[in-house]
């Protein structure tokens, strides 16, 4: 068998999610490729405020099942990136310019407002602008599709028409799941005011879905208008289910929070005569309070934090694990998930087939990542800046050099961009908590025996030797059960940390002369 054949056996079995997905598409097309000729994958996006992490969720959890499904299946794919930018602006962002004017423009579709940052044709222009950047920087395969662009140009128009021929039909979908006062002015269909330019909630009479001619008040005067030529959007789950059967699409996930309005697009999409397409509800990310996260509270923690502090890949493999569990998303997962991911990445090579479809690596980098190995791990780094006070990236390096023999920024390129931002997590999360005690009791004995033997060991002498003198020292003074005890003595006192590394790897890569510094000055404040 070639590689590819035994790729796509293993795939046809492996319990990593982005292939139990894929597998429900190969399922919906098991008898060949749909009319259309191929499968259809899509996220949505809505332009009223810049793009954020959970954009960056969903886009690459929805990249990694296409993938996954290119694996399974020689049927070509799409992925289309649709903006709803003919929503009406319903209130105004807090991190923009220009909120009066906003204000002024509250309920016009999004790309008829001015964009108050002066540089786009109108606001979703500039939003859907930072969109297209956002997503291009990170190299995703996508098309984008403006629902603007789509209503006004006509190629809703069939899908309009059948919405008004099954106007009925959809609102024994909604209007069972609205209150009563709201069920008294639902209408699946929004015209746009020919008077104020605003998307309106009223309710419609269909006048003649073929014509797309309804009638509807606008400030105390009854209109007749067309839905076509942007006249009209529809409300926004009915326009999802439009939108599916307009475009045909086979695969779209969402989040948690959106399981009932799944539900009834879903059901409106069949009223249309169109299929849903299969997806799945991921769980939300959540605060340090374990809040979920709202980009309006600002509780959350920015795409552009992240990638200060840490690797895109980091912040990749963060998303791709376990992604219908509730995930804590603030500064302090970042160093433990650059150091999982770099785990991860070290045992792709020697796994087998089945095991290295469910590593997250191979769903990050589409395949076998780059075969550069990290020397230090990230939270090594981050204690080493933490006892180096306000250093810069050539004094990183240099202790590198007492760790890694080849220590150099072309040798190692991942590892150069991870000191830039080990330092500026340092800096900004590291330094300003840490705080070393003084040691007492048995500790003191302990760390002067540590100091004897590091006094007594060559200025190169590998981790290992350290490691072990540490693990000897501990097991003497506090006893093999009480190790953990040791350790954390360690971190308190030179570290100025509850938590830290392995001592002897962070003592080889400080230097030993370094370390008994440190020693020195734990031991002068028990004096």
């Amino acid at each position: 068998m070639t590689d590819s054949t035994d790729l796509r056996s293993a795939a046809l079995t492996s319990k990593a999610w982005p292939y139990e997905e894929a597998r429900k598409l190969l399922k919906r097309y098991e008898k060949g490729a749909p009319e259309k000729g191929h499968i259809l994958f899509e996220t949505g996006y809505g332009p009223s405020g810049l793009p954020h992490i959970g954009t960056f969720n969903e886009v690459l959890r929805t990249t990694m099942v296409r993938r996954a499904f290119e694996t399974l299946s020689d049927i070509p794919t799409r992925l289309i990136a649709f903006s709803d930018d003919m929503d009406g602006l319903r209130k105004v962002p807090d991190n923009v310019p220009n909120g009066a004017m906003l204000a002024e423009n509250l309920g016009k579709p999004l790309t008829r407002i001015p964009d108050p940052f002066g540089c786009h044709e109108s606001f979703a222009h500039h939003n859907n602008a930072k969109l297209r950047e956002f997503l291009d920087r990170f190299g995703f395969e996508y098309e984008f599709i403006s629902s603007t662009d789509m209503y006004g140009s006509g190629r809703f128009d069939d899908a309009l028409r059948q919405v008004l021929r099954k106007y009925q039909g959809i609102m024994d979908v909604m209007l069972p799941t609205l209150r009563a006062e709201r069920q008294a002015t639902y209408s699946p269909v929004l015209p746009v005011s020919p008077k104020s330019g605003i998307v309106l909630q009223v309710p419609v009479e269909v006048i003649d879905p073929e014509t797309g001619m309804i009638a509807f008040d606008d400030d105390g005067e009854r209109v007749e208008q067309s839905v076509f030529g942007g006249q009209a959007k529809l409300q926004w789950k009915v326009d999802w289910a439009m939108r599916w059967y307009a475009l045909g699409v086979d695969y779209e996930m969402a989040g948690k929070d959106l399981i009932d309005s799944v539900i009834q697009s879903s059901k409106i999409c069949r009223v249309l005569g169109g299929r849903p397409p299969e997806g799945f509800n991921y769980e939300m990310f959540l605060d340090e309070k374990g809040e979920k996260i709202s980009k309006s509270k600002g509780n959350g923690l920015s795409l552009e934090q992240w990638l200060t502090y840490g690797s895109d890949e980091s912040l990749a493999f963060y998303i791709f694990r376990e992604p219908k569990k509730a995930k804590a998303l603030h500064m302090g997962v970042i160093p433990r998930a650059v150091d999982d991911y770099w785990q991860f990445r070290e045992r792709y090579a020697d796994q087998p087939i089945e095991q290295k479809l469910g590593n997250p690596v191979h769903h990050i980098h589409n395949g076998p990542p780059p075969e550069e190995k990290l020397p230090v791990t990230f939270g090594l780094l981050l204690n080493l800046v933490g006892v180096m006070g306000d250093a810069s990236k050539e004094q990183v390096w240099g202790y590198l050099t007492n760790y890694v023999p080849d220590a150099d920024p072309a040798t190692y390129p991942a590892l150069d961009a991870l000191i830039d931002k080990a330092l500026a997590y340092g800096r900004d999360f590291v330094a300003p908590t840490l705080q070393r005690r003084a040691p007492e009791g048995v500790e003191v004995a302990a760390l002067r025996e540590l100091d004897d033997q590091l006094a007594a060991m060559p200025a190169d002498a590998p981790a290992e030797d350290i490691q072990n003198a540490v693990y000897e020292i501990g097991k003497a003074h506090f006893g093999k059960e009480a190790l953990r005890d040791w350790f954390k003595t360690l971190y308190e006192t030179l570290l100025g940390s509850i938590q830290g590394p392995r001592m002897g790897s962070f003592i080889a890569l400080y230097g030993i002369a370094n370390s008994r510094k440190l020693i020195a000055e734990a031991l002068a404040k028990a004096a």
